[in-house]
């Protein structure tokens, strides 16, 4: 099966072009609690999403599922989560939880209104999840690369898989027979580690979905409507074209992508 694309945004017409092109969902972004602290050194994505979002772009979609990420779980969480489920929301992802507590919770709460999926990226969570592989009613866990290098006091996000964490948390959800997915990937042939080598990597781990990152396509910063379709059309197939050659591939050449990735994450790391 080809992997999950995963788009953030909260631009209808953004929204609707890459639908258009074959992102399997639109993700409308709610977290803000601690997220400024956490990242506040890092190049990351700040959303500015609110709850209405969630109805404007649902109202768009006919083909992309729409996933919200929720803030971590606190006090409103319940009011939160309601309105999220009143929207329209398809999947709820919540982010920064450490305990098992905090996983039933949510779960709890979303009762079956929409899939749940667990963002996976605190040491604490890393550390409790054969505890939170035994919770009923987890959909898909995505394994969030940019918090959890924050939370291991790493200084590169693909660290985790150069270092067998990611492949060992692959495992263990794999295993349970839950859809799993890891980090963003930029469009092929580009990124500080290319997006090819990565993608293979979620051939070889058994991977479900991906993150769009903003490197892929920066609508923010392209004025021009059409622009923004060419980029998502063109890189989309070239994509897709890849993950075509991927399956046609045998295990030896996905030994050899881990074993580059791995000296590649070095060569950074010698460089940062």
């Amino acid at each position: 099966m080809p992997l999950k694309l995963m788009y953030i945004t909260n631009n209808i017409e953004v929204a609707k072009i890459a639908q258009d092109n074959g992102v399997d969902r639109i993700f409308v972004d709610l977290e803000y609690i601690g997220k400024s602290e956490r990242q506040k050194n890092l190049d990351t994505v700040k959303s500015s999403h609110s709850i209405e979002d969630i109805s404007k772009i649902k109202d768009v979609l006919t083909k992309s599922e729409l996933l919200v990420r929720i803030n971590p779980i606190n006090q409103n969480s319940e009011s939160e989560i309601d309105k999220v489920v009143q929207n329209g929301a398809d999947v709820i992802m919540v982010p920064m939880f450490k305990t098992t507590e905090e996983v039933s919770t949510f779960i709890n709460l979303v009762n079956r209104k929409a899939r749940t999926c667990l963002l996976l990226e605190t040491i604490e969570a890393e550390k409790l999840i054969d505890d939170l592989l035994l919770i009923d009613g987890i959909d898909e866990i995505f394994i969030g690369l940019n918090d959890l290098h924050i939370s291991h006091n790493m200084k590169f996000m693909f660290e985790l898989l150069a270092d067998g964490t990611v492949e060992r948390l692959s495992r263990k959800i794999k295993g349970r027979g839950i859809p799993f997915g890891f980090g963003g990937i930029s469009r092929l042939g580009t990124g500080i580690l290319q997006a090819d080598n990565i993608v293979a990597e979620h051939y070889r781990l058994g991977s479900s979905m991906v993150i769009l990152s903003r490197s892929f396509c920066n609508y923010e910063k392209i004025n021009d409507i059409n622009e923004i379709k060419k980029i998502f059309n063109a890189s989309i197939v070239k994509l897709r074209e890849f993950e075509n050659e991927l399956t046609l591939k045998n295990p030896s050449y996905f030994f050899e992508n881990h074993k580059i990735v791995i000296d590649k994450v070095k060569e950074i790391m010698a460089n940062i």
